[in-house]
């Protein structure tokens, strides 16, 4: 059993800090291959997380600590709706359906767990969305 504890977190967001993406996962699941993918997402302000999809796989994610900026876009890179997620929020996760366009966005260092089908698929081109400068 692996508990989600404060020393977790403050292990994994420090190793966020550390990294040049500015944000560290932890696997729950053993591997990327598994069926379902389970994992603490520690992120530092600064990070880039693009606008993307998952074709075929929804996605949960919940916070932990912190705070973070999720929207959802139109295929025209419209934002359609736009929300903080934090405990100061009272709004606390989403449940992102596949085929949406979204984006998370730190607004201060921040844990997620997150959840969502395996296996692993690296993004492809036409899973990131262009945003259009105005």
């Amino acid at each position: 059993m692996k508990i989600i504890n404060d020393a977790l977190l403050k292990k994994v967001a420090g190793e966020a800090k550390l990294s040049p993406r500015l944000r560290m996962n932890y696997n729950f699941h053993q591997s990327l291959q598994d069926k379902c993918h389970r994992f603490l997402n520690a992120l530092e302000p600064g990070t880039q997380i693009p606008v993307h999809h998952h074709p075929t796989k929804d996605e949960t994610f919940v916070i932990l600590k912190g705070k973070v900026r999720v929207s959802t876009y139109n295929d025209d890179s419209e934002v359609l709706e736009s929300f903080v997620i934090s405990h100061e929020s009272g709004v606390y996760g989403a449940d992102i359906p596949k085929g949406v366009w979204h984006s998370v966005e730190c607004l201060e260092p921040s844990v997620l767990l997150e959840c969502k089908e395996g296996p692993f698929v690296e993004h492809e081109v036409d899973g990131i969305l262009e945003i259009k400068k105005a």
